[in-house]
């Protein structure tokens, strides 16, 4: 088993009407200016912006807005905000909308803690953060979990490279959760945000090191519950209860808990996928889904045992006479899932048809931002990262 250092510091106000609590909190976590980020149209039609913006100003909270943050979200976005928080000596930053919100009130948070340095320095690791503003999150879709996790993902628009970095430093110190403002949400961005919760866990399970196998049950009970209630809203998307359970789940998957003590965990689609989006502009989940199975099967004979206990003890199914057989059986569910809940399973189905040059491009890219390789299923080179995109198209 490997040793680990679990923190998960946020707290978490779960429920209906809890956004009429973010001034209280703010507050509580020492706020007196804020910095109030969000995205666009979606943030006012969910109701999300003005509850937030009204429990703010009702306790005497100084409030400065930046909106237009984008899906993928942008770097000098977040270099607005930057100096918005200079000028108006902000003390404390609040993201109401989705993982590109919560990522840029992160990376605001970063710049300002640090207000002599570039904070883009952190996302190409040439240094780790030593200080950040305090961020409070209202999210408004379960996906990524940004709300409870260490991680955000950047864009740098000057040149389409997608990076992550990650520090407790960017943890929210609070997060309201409240399903209903997912409501509102397009049926296509709902099963983004579902495949996005469950290929979290997912990258977490899969991998060829230790395991320790409390944590290989939450993993599975969570896929599972991902996979009945994304369902669900697919024919119902009216069901909040439904919403609440894929909410919960989306920041239970990425604070960490689904992995605890496993080994060797590479989060290869991941990283293969943010070159996806980054050149495109494509949605982080469908990014997930379009790759994930191409990159399966490139790399299962390595740990076929684990592929084939997610075929298991995840999707319900019987084993077959080889683990190779049932490993084989476990990437075609997970497929089938995604097809169900109407994601892509190629390139070619987002509406997008790379050139030769452009996939290499990518590689090239990923190749770079991970040190000349990624992986440890099976240890991806540049060539192989190539092998893979031009596979998945």
């Amino acid at each position: 088993m490997a040793e680990f250092n679990y923190c998960a510091p946020t707290e978490i106000l779960f429920g209906s009407g809890m956004e009429q609590r973010t001034g209280e909190l703010v507050r509580k976590y020492g706020g007196t200016r804020v910095l109030l980020v969000y995205g666009g149209r979606s943030a006012i039609t969910s109701g999300v912006l003005p509850k937030v913006e009204d429990s703010l100003r009702s306790v005497g909270l100084y409030v400065a807005k930046l909106g237009g943050v984008v899906a993928n979200p942008h770097l000098t976005k977040a270099y607005e905000g930057i100096e918005i928080c200079k000028k108006e000596n902000i003390d404390f930053v609040v993201g109401a909308g989705g993982a590109s919100v919560i990522d840029t009130a992160k990376t605001i948070a970063y710049g300002a803690g640090e207000p002599d340095k570039d904070v883009w320095e952190l996302f190409l690791h040439d240094r780790k953060a030593k200080n950040a503003l305090p961020v409070g999150a209202v999210p408004t879709i379960a996906a990524a979990g940004s709300e409870m996790s260490d991680s955000t993902v950047l864009t740098d628009d000057r040149d389409n490279s997608k990076r992550s970095y990650h520090d407790h430093f960017g943890r929210p110190k609070f997060a309201i959760i409240d399903a209903e403002f997912t409501l509102t949400l397009p049926e296509y961005q709902t099963m983004c945000g579902c495949a996005d919760v469950f290929m979290h866990t997912m990258e977490r399970y899969l991998t060829n090191g230790e395991h320790m196998e409390i944590t290989d049950s939450i993993a599975e009970a969570l896929m599972r519950t991902v996979i009945k209630y994304s369902k669900v809203l697919k024919k119902d998307p009216s069901n909040l209860k439904a919403r609440e359970e894929i909410f919960w789940a989306s920041d239970l998957s990425h604070n960490d808990l689904t992995g605890l003590g496993n080994t060797n965990r590479g989060f290869v689609t991941h990283k293969l996928g943010h070159e996806l989006s980054g050149m495109f502009d494509i949605t982080h989940g469908a990014s997930l889904t379009a790759l994930w199975g191409t990159w399966a099967r490139y790399v299962y004979e390595n740990c076929p045992e684990v592929f084939a206990k997610l075929a298991v003890n995840v999707h319900g199914l019987k084993p077959g006479f080889t683990v190779e057989e049932t490993a084989l059986k476990g990437i075609e569910a997970t497929e089938d899932f995604f097809k169900e809940i109407g994601m892509p399973t190629t390139i070619r189905e987002l509406g997008i048809d790379p050139t030769d040059e452009q996939l290499q491009e990518m590689a090239d890219r990923c190749a770079e931002a991970q040190g000349g390789f990624a992986g440890t299923i099976r240890r991806l080179y540049k060539e192989d990262m190539l092998n893979i995109f031009r596979s998945a198209l």
